[in-house]
């Protein structure tokens, strides 16, 4: 087999920033005690920091589930979820009625556009965020209605209010936002989400809302308990480890719920079913992704700040900054050196987007970075 100089560099170049990072903790930036319990993943070439994915993940307690559940595979999933549904629902607050299991939130955001706003219909969203919604509803003849930013790069809630018609099926919130990382201030969103159901449906997006560190700060299930026409939308993809695996929910009031899931297309499977019952019950393992994720997070803001480059308070497990340059060329020169950061996000052509990945890696992105900006 033979092999370019160019990939030969590459490969040295990942070779000894690992080799750098085996002073500062090892390849798995963990204690002995850490790797027997949490089994962070091998290196397998790319450091993958643009999905915004847990590492850590799933957790030993998750896996163990899903090997006890083999013998369920030959078995459909809807006589296994029950006990899920009732799980979620008692987390929420809500009666098992108001829950609906999909494969990953973003399958719950794509049923929800095309279950509400049919041809001609609206959504209403700010712009960037977090498209699949928009984009899929787009597919079926939805009309989308951008409402950019506002100067500190929220959600312009006032100029989204202002726009909602008889047009107006969805409003779409993403909060914290994606790429932004940014929390809205929890009376405003209570105080919008409150008012503008009353005129369309609106579709709060927590994807990550485990990361939020301001104390009792609410989720607009509240609003769903008080009979509002609000759906809610969380995952087990994020902190609980489990992208890989499908799993999300949409929380609504029985009879968007009703509605939602005749739109329900992947269904989950019995391997996601007993890892959501798992990933449930692990404190431990939620507590210890927390803390990585502050600690990662903490590492990429401090060499941020070293290099002067401006980014903003997430409250998430990635990171947006101002590159200073067109993020394509960024990415391409991070790609040099095997990391993988997130893409584009229009009109914020010159930001990026950095996921906290494990401390090595996080460590070997901010060496990374300060080559490339140094």
């Amino acid at each position: 087999m033979t092999i370019s100089r160019r990939q030969w560099l590459k490969n040295a170049s990942i070779t000894s920033g690992f080799a750098m990072l085996a002073g500062v903790g090892g390849i798995s930036g963990l204690s002995a005690a850490e790797k027997n319990k949490f089994n962070p993943r091998p290196f397998d070439g790319q450091i993958r920091l643009g999905s915004n994915e847990n590492p850590y993940g799933p957790s030993q307690k998750v896996r163990l589930a899903m090997e006890a559940a083999f013998d369920l595979g030959c078995r459909y999933p809807w006589s296994y979820n029950g006990e899920l549904q009732e799980m979620i629902a008692k987390k929420e607050g809500v009666p098992a009625d108001h829950i609906v299991l999909v494969a990953g939130s973003t399958e719950g955001l794509k049923i929800a556009g095309i279950t509400f706003a049919g041809p001609g219909d609206e959504i209403l969203s700010g712009l960037p965020t977090f498209l699949s919604m928009m984009t899929y509803a787009e597919i079926w003849g939805a009309d989308i209605n951008w409402v950019p930013l506002d100067r500190e790069m929220n959600y312009d809630l006032n100029e989204i209010e202002k726009r909602v018609s008889a047009k107006t099926k969805l409003v779409f919130l993403c909060n914290p936002n994606n790429p932004t990382g940014k929390l809205l201030p929890a009376k405003q969103v209570l105080d919008f989400c409150d008012s503008v159901s009353q005129k369309a449906i609106v579709f709060s997006d927590e994807a990550y809302c485990d990361y939020i560190e301001e104390p009792n700060y609410p989720s607009m299930v509240q609003l769903v308990k008080q009979g509002k026409n609000v759906i809610v939308s969380k995952t087990l993809s994020k902190v609980y480890g489990l992208a890989g695996i499908r799993l999300g929910y949409l929380v609504a009031k029985p009879e968007l719920a009703a509605k939602l899931s005749e739109r329900v297309v992947a269904n989950t499977n019995i391997m996601a079913i007993e890892a959501g019952k798992a990933a449930l019950k692990d404190v431990e393992f939620y507590n210890f992704s927390l803390q990585k994720n502050k600690e990662a997070r903490n590492l990429i803001t401090n060499t941020l700040d070293q290099l002067k480059l401006e980014h903003l308070p997430s409250q998430a497990n990635f990171v947006f900054f101002h590159a200073n340059r067109d993020v394509k060329i960024l990415a391409n020169q991070m790609l040099e050196k095997n990391i993988i950061i997130g893409r584009p996000f229009p009109p914020f052509q010159d930001w990026c987007r950095v996921s906290t990945g494990t401390i090595e890696e996080v460590q070997f992105f901010n060496k990374a970075l300060l080559e490339i900006m140094g």
